[in-house]
């Protein structure tokens, strides 16, 4: 039976043809070939049989897709080593700049935040910074010591 379709379909597909017919027959389809009802009880009313002889006949209307890849004129080189340890240092690099990137916009984003919550509050303050703190300390020291 394959040899007859080897040209045309792959033995896989003539498998699936087969396997889909037999399935629509069983459930009822209708055969695409006049068969007398000997040549169905002598088939033994087998969908599969049913099929194969409708695919010999060349009856049936389904069609085989195949998805061949996209044929491209580059051709493919072999990287060697130090071409793709260049290739991953300026990958990690890119990464490393994009990732300071977004470091600085977050941090601009929390002052920004900042003043805008402080604005918000009709109050003007500065922000304490660690050496007001360490002045007060020495101012209270001194008022202590008086």
């Amino acid at each position: 039976m394959l040899e007859k379709f080897e040209d045309r379909f792959t033995k896989y597909e003539v498998a699936r043809i087969l396997g889909a017919r037999s399935l629509q027959l069983a459930m009822d389809a209708p055969m695409l070939l006049k068969i007398s009802k000997e040549e169905l009880e002598e088939l033994n009313f087998n969908t599969l049989k049913i099929a194969e002889k409708e695919l010999e006949e060349d009856v049936l209307p389904i069609t085989v897709r195949r998805p061949l890849p996209k044929k491209s004129g580059k051709s493919i080189k072999k990287l060697s080593e130090e071409e793709i340890k260049e290739r991953l240092e300026k990958e990690a690099k890119q990464e490393e700049e994009v990732s300071e990137e977004k470091v600085e916009k977050e941090a601009e984003e929390g002052e920004e935040k900042e003043v805008k919550e402080i604005s918000e509050e009709g109050e003007i303050m500065e922000l304490a910074n660690p050496e007001d703190e360490a002045a007060s300390d020495e101012a209270n020291e001194v008022e202590e010591e008086i």
